[in-house]
């Protein structure tokens, strides 16, 4: 008698079961962050793993697979736990050393509430532009601007909100940053035409942001406490050596980032460098700095909302987000290698007839990638080879597609909560992604108004009007 076990062959997922899959895990997540008021999304998201690996045992893969694809998945985001193991060490060291202290200090001193959002945003699309970086902008001068707001009474939502759309057009517009080259190597362009592309709707929504938030900020700062903005100047002083010397660490990290130096060694010698600064000027011992670098900083001002918003930083403290992210990633490694994903992507095809509906297709199928994978760069690769020879077919230029590309991969990641840049976002500003989500306006805004002015005929460019800046796709 034969011992042999036969075993399933894995089918092609069908797109009912691929839409259940994705289905499951948004009802699921939505019962419990909306209704149920659960901050916590990882028991939901571990829910959504589970369900989507018995579709794909129903489609015919083995637990042996499955187990391989959740483990490609998380590999793919081992830099981001990293870097926010570092960047929570940052924070900590940046606390007690007076570094975040300081840069609130003078911040309160310089923002008025009137301004303070577009203010907020000026100064995190500069940074982002000028290091290319999302995440290095939002961990630094992010950390300061949400201490800032809350000093002024600027509702914390807004503010986060305006740091995530600055850190963002950054990331978006940055010759410097990853997902500005990336773009144009999957569609087939290359860097500067697209970058110079970009800008024509890159700046009639940024014209709205600033006007939205200049409307905002008038109506926030009429609500504002003046007298609370002397209690935590003084809070501040009372408690830390206030000097303008402690700004130099975050100049250093972002001088750093922009001359290209990877993220974890430029955000670990910022790590260093407050800690020097620590001894000098706050009198802290080594106790002090390895204690917050692991735990966080304890604020003891007295002052209860102060107390509230320096308590924070440290690596144990990043573990809760680190947690999300190998869930997340686990279910975007199934999706993606049962061909569940794959499915959902070709079925948004057969919607496509003219140029408007293929770049709104790709928008759609990036912010679906950045729902299921979740990862920002899947989200770009992903749709990007995957509608680089529609677009050809169609003879329609390549820096088309690397536009939707940015407008949507780029920007929509950190509209997710799952999304490994959303829950960078939310850690770093304090405020949940589901609460900023309203006011990160140009991330949102965006990819409808690519749509809009690609209807409009201002985004239709054909390969034989500028044939020299179409190279090879990657």
């Amino acid at each position: 008698m034969s011992t042999e076990t036969k075993t399933r062959t894995p089918r092609a997922p069908k797109l009912w079961e691929a839409l259940v899959s994705f289905a499951v895990l948004i009802v699921i997540m939505t019962v419990a962050l909306g209704f149920l008021g659960i901050e916590d999304p990882h028991i939901p998201m571990l829910i959504g793993v589970a369900f989507a690996a018995c579709m794909s045992l129903f489609i015919g893969y083995d637990w042996k697979f499955l187990e391989k694809a959740m483990i490609d998945g998380i590999s793919s985001c081992m830099q981001a736990c990293l870097i926010l193991m570092v960047v929570g060490s940052l924070i900590g060291v940046w606390l007690v050393s007076g570094v975040v202290p300081s840069m609130i200090y003078y911040g309160m001193h310089i923002l008025h509430p009137s301004f303070f959002l577009i203010a907020a945003l000026l100064i995190c699309s500069i940074t982002s532009l000028a290091t290319g970086t999302s995440w290095g902008t939002a961990g630094t001068i992010g950390v300061a601007l949400i201490g800032v707001a809350t000093g002024l009474g600027i509702p914390l939502p807004m503010a986060a909100g305006a740091v995530v759309s600055g850190a963002y057009f950054g990331d978006k517009m940055s010759p410097l940053s990853d997902t500005t080259n990336l773009a144009p190597g999957v569609s087939g362009t290359d860097l500067f035409t697209h970058v110079k592309f970009m800008w024509r709707s890159t700046i009639p929504t940024y014209i709205i942001c600033l006007v939205v938030f200049g409307i905002l900020g008038l109506r926030a700062s009429g609500s504002t406490d003046m007298g609370n903005v002397a209690e935590f100047t003084q809070g501040l002083q009372d408690t830390f050596n206030i000097n303008p010397a402690l700004l130099i660490p975050p100049v250093i990290v972002i001088v750093l980032i922009a001359k290209k130096m990877p993220a974890i060694p430029g955000i670990f010698i910022g790590v260093l460098v407050g800690a020097i600064f620590g001894f000098i000027f706050q009198g802290n011992n080594l106790g002090d700095i390895l204690e917050s670098s692991m735990y966080g900083f304890e604020s003891e001002t007295g002052i209860e909302a102060l107390d509230s918003l320096l308590s924070r930083g440290g690596l144990y403290g990043m573990l809760w987000t680190i947690a999300l992210i190998l869930l997340a990633n686990a279910f975007g490694g199934i999706m993606e290698k049962s061909g569940q994903l794959g499915v959902l992507v070709n079925a948004l095809l057969s919607f496509v007839k003219g140029a408007t509906s293929l770049v709104a297709t790709t928008i759609a199928t990036c912010f679906i990638s950045n729902v299921l994978i979740p990862d920002q760069y899947l989200a770009i690769i992903v749709p990007g080879r995957m509608y680089a020879a529609e677009y050809k077919r169609r003879g329609l230029h390549p820096k088309m597609l690397s536009n939707s590309l940015e407008a949507s991969g780029t920007l929509t990641s950190a509209l997710v909560p799952w999304n490994t840049c959303a829950v960078m976002m939310a850690g770093f500003t304090g405020v949940a992604a589901i609460h900023y989500i309203p006011y990160a306006m140009f991330n949102w805004l965006m990819p409808i108004v690519v749509i809009a002015m690609t209807a409009m005929g201002r985004l239709t460019v054909k390969i034989e009007d500028d044939p020299d800046t179409v190279v090879e796709a990657e």
